[in-house]
């Protein structure tokens, strides 16, 4: 009879163990907000991901120390793209399918944002990319916009219009070849409102070349956009291969400036091309560390005693991505997919450090951009360029 009731004793021990359990993981669950990133965190676009995924991390850390989001901790899960279209799709559908998360963010890449959102748009969960700037990101192919899809960065046409412009009117030079990557989007429609914004403001396209992702020797169309005597190289593309141009520019005698977008920030950029060959380049950016405000200040501090180092546009945009989905979840008041749409759509002057920002009508961000010169290898402020 003792031993029988021991037995019984211990089963039932065993199984208010197992109930508290159960109870306890519950309440942690109920306790947390997940937040879900796709990022490209190997890969030709590492440096990308890595920092947009340091920044989001940063943002993560003070708001958790501050109370969390509605009183619950936020907890990041990160997928991999592998700076890949499809196996960005395939970390999107495992974090909204498998993790069940009901807010992702992240993809510095325009490419892989466009392949990614269409696995989030069909699950109905919000999406807010951080860099990818091509703007059929947020629009259908007849042109309307997507209702889960949104982003924090400033898109192409602004940064191409900008980018043309400051040749125009700062560099004075009305002769451009145009060097794109013919195999990314980000590039391809960069170079589009770039040519676009450039000839309507009386500049002239001398030479139209073309290059592909993974490419390793440009001699032999540099050659050829030399021979047409352009005052200035227009080169939207990314890091990897646009450090390998500007190198073998320069060893071909082509010292004319270089000019590009966003795709250049990456300390990659100064190791590939060499301090030297990167004088006289200039590329339109959503941020410059250099900026003298008090959000920029704060932030700075706070990356390189968590880093130790500078942070890049890319590491700031994760930060803003993080925080603008924090506020949005507030305004929803709840983590819930359809809610947090509907109040990241109604973004209005967000304080954010790359500067105020506000979501239009096409879910894209309206705010400033800068422009940053490359002098002996360190990225220097030049200006300021509001929408």
């Amino acid at each position: 009879m003792k031993r029988k009731m021991f037995v019984a004793a211990a089963a039932l021990a065993c199984a208010a163990s197992l109930l508290a359990a159960g109870c306890g993981g519950e309440k942690k669950a109920d306790n947390v907000i997940k937040i879900g990133v796709v990022s490209e965190m190997t890969g030709g676009s590492a440096t990308y991901g890595n920092s947009v995924v340091n920044g989001m991390k940063l943002a993560q850390k003070e708001l958790n120390a501050a109370g969390g989001v509605l009183g619950k901790k936020i907890e990041l899960i990160v997928a991999d793209s592998k700076s890949e279209p499809a196996e960005a799709a395939n970390a999107m559908s495992k974090l909204v399918n498998q993790d069940k998360v009901p807010l992702v963010s992240g993809l510095f890449t325009s490419s892989s944002a466009i392949a990614a959102c269409n696995i989030s748009e069909a699950a109905k969960i919000p999406y807010l990319a951080t860099g990818a700037t091509n703007p059929t990101v947020t629009l259908t192919k007849d042109g309307k916009t997507k209702p889960n899809t949104f982003r924090i960065c400033f898109i192409d046409p602004f940064q191409g219009t900008v980018g043309a412009n400051f040749v125009l009117n700062e560099l004075k030079m009305k002769k451009a070849a145009v060097f794109i990557d013919n195999s990314s989007d980000y590039s391809k429609g960069l170079s589009a409102f770039f040519k676009q914004a450039f000839t309507k403001g009386g500049g002239q396209i001398v030479s139209e070349e073309a290059y592909l992702q993974k490419d390793t020797d440009f001699k032999a169309v540099l050659t050829k956009i030399k021979a047409t005597n352009p005052e200035v190289i227009y080169a939207p593309g990314y890091y990897e291969e646009i450090g390998k141009i500007v190198k073998q520019a320069r060893e071909l005698g082509i010292n004319v400036p270089f000019v590009g977008g966003d795709g250049w920030d990456s300390p990659k950029m100064q190791e590939i091309a060499g301090n030297a060959a990167l004088n006289n380049t200039f590329f339109t950016n959503h941020y410059s560390a250099d900026a003298d405000t008090p959000e920029s200040k704060a932030f700075v501090a706070a990356y390189e005693k968590e880093y130790k180092q500078r942070p890049d546009a890319c590491g700031v945009l994760g930060y803003d991505s993080m925080k603008l989905m924090a506020d949005a979840i507030k305004r929803a008041g709840a983590a819930d997919s359809a809610k947090i749409s509907k109040a990241l759509s109604e973004t209005k002057n967000f304080k954010a450090v790359t500067g105020e920002t506000s979501l239009n009508e096409k879910h894209d961000a309206v705010k400033s951009a800068v422009i940053i010169e490359f002098k002996d290898g360190k990225q220097v402020f030049r200006a300021t360029v509001k929408p």
